[in-house]
Order: structure tokens, then sequence, then C-alpha cells
């Protein structure tokens, strides 16, 4: 490949190995400009020449920090408030209802995780749900929301976004949960404190040892699989089975699928799935 850096086709088959190593990503063969392109800054900033020297950098695991820029470069995050509204849709009036009937009987804790969250939307638009759901007193509610990009989850702890981001939501909604700023921050809004309240955000890598045991009672993962091959799919769904209650529920994206991947899940449609006793 012609251009600033020597990038050779073993170096791309060595980012390839390394990024799959360290996260579990399967790069396809045509990423190879995609790699190409967002590395290129980082040898820029170390002040290297070629991209074989970049990976002698990470294979000796000397920085991590680097380890973590090089992650942060290969990871997709395309996000939005209430993408793929019918997951919302249905937390709002199934899931959440079907947990209320059943807090009367026993237990009003719920616990929610968001895993790869990306630059919050996720995570904030179930907190709005859960908000605009459930009872305003006598539950317990945690939602933790992780992501492998630590770039990313400084703006979902922060909270603030262009108001852009939220032209698409219902005026009552952007009322409740949003402040608009002013002055310097005019043209900018920032989540309401009662949702980041419910929320705590770590960095985690999905591939290593999870500090949480759960239980969860529901596990949004979506747009996330997809960059891993079958046998580290298998793998992560039955980590997600088995930090879930009994009948937790699973919500991966529009794309993917637990189709001849697990057998502890069972569909209950759209894209949701239902934790196998």
């Amino acid at each position: 490949m012609n251009g600033e850096f020597e990038f050779s086709e073993q170096d791309f088959q060595r980012v390839r190995r390394i990024i799959g190593d360290i996260a579990g990503i399967s790069l396809a063969d045509g990423k190879r400009e995609l790699v190409y392109s967002r590395l290129s800054r980082r040898l820029r900033q170390r002040g290297l020449q070629r991209f074989e020297d970049y990976c002698n950098l990470l294979e000796t695991h000397d920085d991590a920090d680097e380890l973590g820029e090089f992650v942060n470069a290969l990871t997709t995050n395309l996000t939005s408030f209430f993408r793929e509204a019918h997951h919302f849709d249905y937390l709002a009036r199934e899931l959440l209802p079907a947990l209320v009937r059943a807090g009367h009987l026993g237990s009003r804790r719920l616990r929610i995780w968001s895993a790869g969250c990306s630059t919050g939307e996720e995570p904030y638009s179930i907190a709005m749900v859960v908000r605009e759901s459930l009872p305003a007193v006598g539950w317990d509610v945690k939602i933790l929301a992780t992501d492998l990009d630590s770039n990313v989850l400084a703006t979902a702890e922060r909270g603030v976004y262009d108001a852009s981001r939220i032209k698409d939501l219902a005026e009552a909604r952007v009322r409740r949960w949003f402040q608009k700023g002013r002055g310097a921050q005019a043209g900018q809004v920032r989540v309401a404190s009662a949702l980041r309240e419910m929320i705590t955000f770590r960095r985690l890598n999905l591939m290593e040892e999870w500090p949480m045991r759960g239980p969860f009672d529901i596990v949004f993962c979506r747009n996330v699989v997809i960059y891993f091959d079958k046998p580290t799919q298998r793998v992560l769904f039955d980590r997600f089975a088995n930090v879930l209650t009994g009948a937790g529920y699973l919500f991966v994206g529009h794309s993917e699928s637990l189709f001849k991947v697990t057998e502890r899940f069972a569909p209950l449609g759209k894209t949701i799935y239902q934790r196998c006793l």
C-alpha cells in the first residue's frame, strides 16, 4: 500500500491478530484501508515510520496506554438515543410492567447491564424508560454501562451532547430529562442528574475476566458481537447467561442472532431473548 507509512500485508495480518487477541474483534479482509487510516495517527504520535515498528511496540505489552489507544482507534462507536426503538417499546410496554406485577410479590431490585455502551445514549435511553415506567419510590434500580473504548466512556459519563442528538425525541421527554446549555454551552444539552445517578460507567474488555458477578435482570449487548467470530460469540453468550437471573432477558442488535450459536436463550422475537431455565 502506497502512503506515508510502510504497511505490508504482513503488517495488516499482525494488526488483525493483535486486536483479535486483545479484544476478540475479527477484522475482515476488506478493512485494510480502514486500519491504515485509523492507525496512521498513532504512528505519527509515536514518531514511528513503519507499521512493523508499531506492531513490535504493541506486542511487547509494555505500554498499556498505547494498547488502549490502539483498541480505541479500531473500535466503531455508532449510536443514538433510542436506537432500534422496538427494544425500548418492549421494555416499556411488556417487560417493566411484568416486573412491577412480580415486584408486588417479592424483590423490587432491578439490575441492568449495557454492554458496549459507547458514548452513553443507550444506557441513558434505558434509564429514561425505567424512570417513566416504574413507580417513583420503592424500587432499587442500578444500571451498569461498560465499553472497551475509554474515550467514549468519558463522553458517556459527562452526559453532555450536541443538541442535534435529541432532535427526534418527544418534546415532553426533552423537557423532563435534558437541560439546555446557555452562554458558552449554547447548542448543547446535559442529561438530568436523576438519570446520571442511576448509571455506573466502567471500562471493560468483554474478553477478559468480569469483575462483577450479577445477577442481572436485563442485558443489552447490541451491535457488539458482529465484530466477533462464532466461537467467540458462543463463549460470550454463555457468559451472559451465567450472570443473568433465572429468566433474565438479553437484547442484541438487529443484524445479530443467537441461532446455532447458543441454546441457553429462547427467542421472543425482534432480537429479544430470554434465558432458558
